[in-house]
């Protein structure tokens, strides 16, 4: 390509913030702009180098601007910038900028932040489990992907790949969808959203023009205006993988909690059951927390004794983390 047909770039910044309240795993969303349509997305901003001297700096406060929340922790996720993707600033066309998203994960307390302000901003925490129904196992397997997605997706890994040299459609679903001798692996987030992508089955797919419908009674969860989901599901990967070699899930978490609160919180974001007391064992194990001598009534029973996460651990270990094993 000639240097004087390269189009010009321009950098956004797109932050999936994550809460968990009342063992409800959420995401931040704000609402539509007029000409995005009717769906909400992440929190969004382009780069301003002018103003912010690094790309954190500047999500920082277009986060703050948005939603009034101010970030804790934050780490980057992925770059988006594949040719073709629908464009947070303009229409994309002939001669207009090439977006390139960069994605983050950030980890908040939703009873720490004031929810006035938030609330008069627009922005809601929208249950992460709304987008992704499917990745709840927390009751057990999901009646959808029996009913509606693995009857869809056979006939379609039966077509042609679109590029025959790549695995082929059936054993990447059987990999995903922990089909035959593959056990279900909660952390292929991303991968099991961008088949059912591909497939057609979700209403990002009709919007990017991939098919005209998705041929389904009813929506595979909410869906996200641009690719917004599709970050939104490499966030909730990440974090799935993280909290098993780091203490991540000490940022949603308050600064005293029961071991049941604790549980229920890594249950949310992993999506699995866990068996009480393998867990507390596993957490002794870890010796990721010390008790505080204080204790709590607050579900009306036998107090329960509060705990705090202990800090020192991390100059004791590369790599502390629940480190949750398999499924059972």
């Amino acid at each position: 390509m000639q240097a004087d047909r390269i189009p010009p770039l321009r950098i956004g910044l797109n932050a999936a913030i994550v809460a968990v309240t009342n063992r409800t795993p959420s995401i931040l969303t704000v609402p539509a702009t007029p000409g995005d349509g009717p769906a909400d997305g992440l929190p969004f901003g382009p780069f301003d180098p002018v103003r912010h001297r690094t790309f954190e700096a500047s999500l920082r406060g277009s986060v703050e601007s948005q939603t009034a929340l101010n970030l804790g922790y934050v780490e980057q996720l992925y770059t988006f910038g594949d040719r073709g993707r629908q464009m947070d600033f303009d229409e994309a066309r002939d001669g207009s900028p090439h977006l390139v998203s960069v994605g983050y994960l950030a980890l908040t307390r939703a009873d720490a932040e004031n929810p006035e302000a938030l609330h008069a901003t627009g922005a809601r925490w929208r249950d992460w489990y709304e987008l992704f129904p499917w990745e709840d196992w927390r009751e057990g397997r999901p009646s959808m992907l029996d009913a509606s997605i693995l009857p869809r997706l056979k006939p379609w890994a039966e077509q042609p790949a679109e590029r025959p040299q790549n695995p082929s459609r059936k054993a990447r679903i059987r990999l995903a969808f922990g089909l035959g001798d593959f056990p279900w692996d909660e952390e292929r987030v991303l991968d099991r959203y961008e088949l059912l992508y591909e497939a057609g089955l979700l209403a990002e797919a009709v919007a990017d023009q991939r098919v005209k419908s998705t041929g389904l009674a009813s929506a595979l969860g909410r869906a996200m205006r641009f690719d917004h989901r599709r970050i939104a599901a490499t966030a909730v990967q990440r974090l799935r993988a993280k909290i098993k070699y780091r203490p991540v899930i000490f940022e949603l978490m308050p600064p005293e909690f029961t071991l049941t609160e604790l549980q229920t919180t890594v249950e949310a974001i992993s999506g699995r059951h866990l068996h009480k007391q393998n867990f507390r064992r596993l957490v002794e194990g870890a010796e990721l927390v010390e008790p505080t001598g204080a204790s709590s009534s607050a579900t009306g029973g036998r107090p329960a004794a509060l705990y705090r996460f202990r800090a020192k651990i991390l100059e004791e270990r590369p790599a502390p983390g629940l480190r949750l094993g398999g499924r059972g």
